[in-house]
């Protein structure tokens, strides 16, 4: 066994051989696989170790300890001298019936304790009473849990991990392989997922378009359709930014050359371009990384070994997915160097021509004799290939520039994928019910360490006859208050489908969209030095007021809003305001004391949002797109929630607070307007602002 401090608060425990533990000179494929899981090998962190009895140790660092001993080993985590976490793990891996090694863990729960993270779930966000396999693609796993209590773990392996949480003391966890690699976290949630992310890696600030609003397109539709639909909306002063077309893929390998061709959906993609590009949309599009079956590339590639093969050596083949158009094909074995650099190559190549975003699922549930040329079979390949995928795509699209910058879109979840920006959310039901789950997806994936998450409004894959005009506006609402979301092109969800009135509201919210982006764009580019989601779950935010925890449909917007959507019909909704902090309403100006609850009813052009004591909200200007907005002027104006005491979350944030003798000083304000909440005075002094207490 090996314990080292790998950084403030994260310890490392290693267990296995020690040729496992000490292999020498790593080959390509260990090192692969370890640059998949950890952007950072090696330890920045320093260990205080003693024994205070034989077979017992005591290592510290910093407020938080651990303490192991036993043949069996029994670990304790402490913070500032308190146990959070009460582990036994197996000093000697079981074996399975296959003959694979099994490591077990078992940690031991209190009663009211709550397990989050553990990836995508749209029910209760406190995983326990789940059980879950890493690379069982329906259980859309990510492998970070933590406790609001202060620690977490994450099992750093591709191989299979099950998490078993179905029992009211224990969480159970079986680890296959040689050796035992586990990172236990000590701290806070944000610290947790601060230190994770800083571990397995964090995506870069994409650019200022994806943040605008997008239309996906429906099924079946044709791309001047939806061109006209965006004409329709500019018409009507409805801002958009981008357009996903829909599957099957827009571009992919011709049936006898190495080379991109683009869809004969799209007779002319040049066309195509410049039309988009003339209203300032963007492209986004499906791309498979494969090869159809009974073409000639397809048998030129098997026999060159370029794809993923079974048992018998022959080609794998996948029987078809919608981004495929249902027809089988043969996937492209992404640990080959040569394969991959060519399928990155020809995706960039579709990027200059106006491609601007890939979209790709290439998350498979492989059979157990489906191999990679790099060994990888089962569970690591389950595990590996989407990650393979993605990877390569979002070196296409963002790895020439510097710094990395751009977007790629998908469903995959797999460890490390918060790396590349965004997630997909999931398809719904065009129902309260619906719109209530993909909001739950997206707290519990940033529970798990992925700052991003869109949502649909609705889906056009659903029927959309329960969508009423109340629903969409408060799911639209929501998503403005979000990442990001997407208006379905189908036409019963479209805004053209409602009443007069109802598009008023839609516009409305829309305008509240852009005003937003300064303040959201400076949510993700604070995600890239933190790790921190857009979208903070009640749980993560106050992990030390459980009566928040319960609230699983209301969040922090960033650090500075608290955001309770209306979740049923009818417009009225409760809202819990966490302790610690008091909190103005954004639609009146009043403060609340937190640890309340109230009864708020809220009209179809209005959300529930509050603001947090001490922060700023930073808005800019109304736009129809994001190419209207002046970069070296994004703001208009600023909001106060009482004195303020934090710098403003905003996009290139210059704005710096000092406070002094019960005033703040502010630096970055000029030209704009200064909202203050009621009881302060602002004094302009030069390019300094001075925000007092009246008098």
């Amino acid at each position: 066994m090996r314990i080292e401090a790998h950084a403030p608060g994260v310890f490392r425990l290693r267990c296995g051989p020690r040729a496992w533990l000490e292999p020498g000179k790593p080959t390509l494929r260990m090192q692969r696989q370890a640059d998949m899981l950890l952007a950072r090998q090696e330890a920045v962190g320093e260990l205080d170790c003693q024994s205070p009895e034989p077979g017992a140790w005591r290592l510290t660092q910093g407020d938080a300890c651990l303490d192991i001993r036993g043949a069996e080993p029994a670990i304790q985590l402490l913070r500032q001298d308190h146990c959070v976490a009460r582990v036994r793990m197996s000093s000697r891996p079981a074996a399975q019936g296959d003959g694979e090694p099994v490591w077990s863990l078992e940690w031991s729960l209190a009663e009211t304790e709550g397990l989050f993270g553990l990836g995508e779930t749209q029910g209760d966000q406190d995983r326990r009473g789940c059980r879950l396999v890493s690379d069982a693609p329906v259980d859309r796993v990510l492998p970070l849990v933590w406790s609001p209590l202060g620690w977490g773990v994450f099992a750093n392996t591709l191989d299979r991990v099950e998490h078993d949480l179905q029992t009211s003391a224990h969480y159970r966890v079986q680890v296959r392989g040689a050796g035992l690699d586990l990172f236990l976290f000590v701290g806070d949630p944000s610290e947790i997922l601060n230190q994770y992310t800083a571990l397995t890696g964090r995506a870069g600030q994409p650019n200022l378009w994806p943040m605008g609003v997008w239309l996906d397109q429906a099924a079946g539709q044709s791309v001047e359709h939806s061109l006209q639909q965006i004409r329709s909306l500019r018409a009507q002063g409805l801002a958009l930014d981008a357009l996903r077309l829909a599957d099957p893929a827009i571009v992919g390998f011709q049936s006898d050359k190495p080379v991109f061709e683009w869809s004969d959906r799209v007779p002319d993609w040049r066309a195509l371009a410049a039309a988009a590009g003339s209203m300032d949309v963007h492209l986004a599009g499906s791309v498979v990384p494969g090869v159809l079956q009974g073409t000639v590339l397809f048998d030129e590639w098997e026999d060159r070994g370029w794809l993923l093969c079974d048992a018998d050596g022959a080609a794998w083949v996948y029987p078809g997915t919608p981004a495929s158009g249902g027809q089988p094909f043969g996937l492209l074995d992404l640990t080959h160097k040569d394969a991959r650099r060519l399928w990155a190559e020809r995706y960039q190549q579709a990027l200059e021509d106006g491609l601007e975003a890939p979209v790709c699922q290439a998350q498979f549930d492989f059979p157990p004799d489906v191999e990679a040329r790099g060994g990888e079979t089962g569970a690591v390949l389950r595990t590996a290939y989407p990650h393979l995928a993605r990877q390569a795509l979002f070196d296409a699209v963002a790895g020439p520039r510097t710094p990395q910058e751009g977007v790629m879109l998908s469903r995959d979840l797999f460890p490390g994928v918060q790396r590349f920006a965004w997630q997909q959310g999931p398809d719904v039901d065009n129902s309260w019910d619906g719109y209530a789950r993909t909001l739950r997806a997206a707290l519990s994936v940033g529970n798990s360490g992925v700052a991003v998450q869109t949502h649909g409004l609705g889906c056009a894959a659903r029927p959309a006859s329960t969508m009423s005009a109340e629903l969409y506006l408060r799911w639209l609402a929501m998503g403005v208050f979000s990442a990001n979301f997407s208006f379905q092109g189908l036409p019963d969800l479209m805004p053209d489908a409602f009443d007069t009135d109802t598009r008023a509201v839609i516009k409305h919210w829309l305008q509240w969209r852009y005003r937003l982006l300064p303040y959201v764009a400076g949510i993700i580019d604070d995600a890239v030095r933190t790790g921190l989601p857009v979208q903070r779950s009640m749980a993560q935010a106050y992990p030390a007021d459980p009566d928040a925890h319960v609230w699983d449909t209301q969040y922090l917007l960033g650090p500075a809003l608290l955001v309770a959507p209306v979740m049923q019909p009818g417009g009225e909704t409760e809202v819990y305001l966490p302790k610690g902090d008091a909190w103005w309403d954004l639609s009146t100006g009043w403060r609340y004391e937190g640890g309340t609850c109230w009864t708020v009813r809220a009209g179809l052009d209005a959300l529930p949002v509050f603001g947090r004591e001490g922060h700023m909200l930073c808005l800019g200007p109304v736009a129809q797109h994001t190419g209207e907005i002046n970069s070296a002027r994004i703001l208009e104006e600023v909001w106060m929630f009482g004195m303020p005491e934090h710098n403003p979350v905003v996009m290139r944030n210059k704005i710096r607070v000092m406070q002094m003798q019960g005033s703040s000083y502010i630096k970055g304000l000029e030209g704009l307007k200064i909202l203050p909440s009621a009881g302060l005075e602002v004094k302009r002094r030069g390019a300094e602002v001075r925000i007092s207490r009246a008098r």
